[in-house]
C-alpha cells in the first residue's frame, strides 16, 4: 500500500517543488502520502541555543521501508520530503528525507547498534532535474526486471521466490529481495542476470515478515499493517501468547499475510500476563459435599471462574475469585463447603448492555427480506354486473384500461365501458 511513488519507488514528495508531501507542514505532521515508517517530529519547534550547531546527519528513506542515515558534509538547507543524491557503492542513489535535526539524532541513537559513526556516507546534492528522470525510469523497470528474473530462477529449478527489485538511482546495481526456506546456491542464476539486465546484481534474503512489509496490505483489522507502517523490530510470537488471551487455536484466525502468527498477538499479552497473576490455574478442582468440581472457563476481566460436577457438565456454577481462594483455602484445611454457588440455571444473570444499536443506526440485513408483503393481483377475476341499465360496469378482476380517462392501471386486463348495458343472460 502506499503512494504511487511507493509501491513502485520512493517517496511522496512533490520533487518540481520541493515541498513533503502531507498537510505541507514540513513533514513534522507525521501525515505523509505514502504512511510508510512515517517520523512525527515532535522536535520541529523548538530552536536550538544559540551557537550550538543542528545535527549534521540526516534520515533518508529509499524504497519501501528502507531507510537509512546519511551525513551533510556540504550543509545543504534540508527539509522532509527533499529528494537528494546521495553516495552508494558504486555510483549515487536517489531518496527522500524523512527525519533532520534533533529527531534524526534520536533516531540514530536510538539505531545506534545498527548504525556506525564511520560507515555513515555522504549526501551529494539535492537532486537534479536530470536525476529524477534517471530515478524514475529505474522505478518503471522493476516490475518487469522481477517478472524476468522470476522466470530466470524457474528455468534453473531454484527453490525460491523473488519478492521485490530494488534499481540504484543512477540505474548502475539493482538489489534482488527474495525468500527461501533452505540455503540456495544462485551463482549461475546472478550470471544469467547481469548477461540479461547489463547491471551489478546484489541478492538480499529476506523472511516472509520482512517481505510482508516491504509489499504491503490491508490486514484483517481493516488497516494497513503493522509491519509496512510503523512496526520495525520483529519480535517473536508464540501460541502461547493467543492461550493467555483465550483465543481460540485457529490458524486461519492467528495467521497474518505473511503466514506467520499475527504481530498484533503481542500487543495486549501483557496486560493479559498481569491480570492472570491473582487468578488460580485452570487446572485445579474444587471439593465440595456435593462432590468434586472442575474448570470450565474463565473471564479474566469480570474476575469470574465457572465451574460444575462431573454428572451436571451443563449446570456452570459462576464464582468470583474471592470465592474460589476460600473455597481452595478450606479444602487445604481439609473442610468442605455446603455448596460453592448457585448454578449458573439457578443464578441471577445481569443483562449485557446492548452495542448493536447504540447510535441509532438501520440494521444492516433491513433490505435482505425478499417478501414485501405485496400481494400481485391476478386478471380473470369474478365478474360484476348491475342489475340497472346505463350505469357503471366492471369487468375483469383488478382494473384495466379506461377509455373515456385513458388511464392505464395494471392488473388482470378487464375493460371498464360507461353507458352500455350488461349482456343479458
Amino acid at each position: 500500500m502506499g503512494c504511487n511513488g511507493c509501491t513502485s519507488g520512493r517517496g511522496c514528495s512533490t520533487a518540481s517543488s520541493g515541498l513533503p508531501g502531507g498537510c505541507r507542514n514540513n513533514g513534522s505532521c507525521g501525515v505523509g502520502g505514502c504512511n510508510k515508517l512515517n517520523v512525527f517530529d515532535w522536535l520541529s519547534n523548538m530552536e536550538l541555543p544559540t551557537g550550538q550547531p543542528g545535527f549534521d546527519c540526516a534520515e533518508i528513506r529509499f524504497k519501501n521501508s528502507r531507510k537509512e542515515f546519511f551525513r551533510n558534509v556540504n550543509n545543504l538547507p534540508l527539509q522532509v520530503g527533499d529528494v537528494v543524491a546521495t553516495e552508494a557503492s558504486p555510483g549515487h542513489d536517489i531518496g527522500v528525507v524523512s527525519a533532520i535535526g534533533e529527531i534524526a539524532r534520536m533516531q540514530m541513537k536510538r539505531k545506534a547498534a545498527a548504525v556506525k559513526p564511520e560507515e555513515v556516507r555522504k549526501i551529494y546534492r539535492k537532486a537534479k532535474p536530470s536525476d529524477i528522470d534517471k530515478w524514475k525510469e529505474a522505478q518503471q523497470a522493476e516490475f518487469d526486471t522481477m517478472h524476468r528474473a522470476r522466470k530466470l530462477a524457474i528455468g534453473l529449478k531454484l527453490e525460491m521466490k523473488i519478492s521485490d527489485v530494488e534499481f540504484q538511482g543512477d540505474k548502475t546495481k539493482a538489489i534482488f529481495y527474495y525468500t527461501a526456506e533452505e540455503r540456495v546456491d544462485f551463482r549461475e542464476l546472478i550470471k544469467r542476470m547481469a548477461d540479461e539486465f547489463r547491471i551489478r546484481i546484489e541478492m538480499k534474503q529476506i523472511g516472509a515478515r520482512q517481505e510482508a512489509s516491504r509489499l504491503g496490505g490491508i490486514g484483517s483489522c481493516g488497516r494497513e499493517l503493522c509491519c509496512s507502517t510503523w512496526l520495525t523490530d520483529f519480535r517473536s510470537v508464540s501460541t502461547s501468547a493467543a492461550r493467555y488471551q483465550q483465543l481460540s487455536l485457529n490458524p486461519l484466525k492467528l495467521a497474518g499475510q505473511c503466514g506467520k502468527l499475527k504481530c498484533c498477538l503481542n500487543y495486549e499479552l501483557d496486560s493479559y500476563m498481569d491480570a492472570l497473576k491473582d487468578i488460580p490455574d485452570s487446572n485445579v478442582k474444587l471439593e465440595s459435599l456435593r462432590g468434586r468440581a472442575f474448570h470450565q472457563k474463565t473471564d479474566i476481566f469480570k474476575r469470574m471462574m465457572w465451574f460444575s460436577y462431573p454428572d451436571e457438565p451443563d449446570n456452570f456454577i459462576p464464582l468470583t475469585i474471592d470465592r474460589v481462594k476460600e473455597v481452595l483455602e478450606m479444602n487445604k484445611n481439609g473442610t468442605k463447603p455446603d455448596e460453592l454457588g448457585v448454578k449458573m440455571k439457578e443464578a441471577v444473570i445481569e443483562k449485557a448492555p446492548d452495542y448493536e444499536n447504540v447510535v441509532g443506526q438501520d440494521s444492516l440485513t433491513r433490505f435482505d427480506n425478499k417478501n414485501k408483503n405485496k400481494k400481485k393481483r391476478k386478471g380473470g377475476g369474478k365478474k360484476r354486473f348491475n342489475n340497472k341499465p346505463g350505469t357503471e360496469n366492471k369487468q375483469g378482476g383488478g382494473g384495466g384500461n379506461n377509455n373515456n380517462r385513458n388511464r392505464n392501471r395494471g392488473g388482470g386486463g378487464g375493460n371498464r365501458n360507461r353507458n352500455n348495458p350488461p349482456p343479458k343472460s
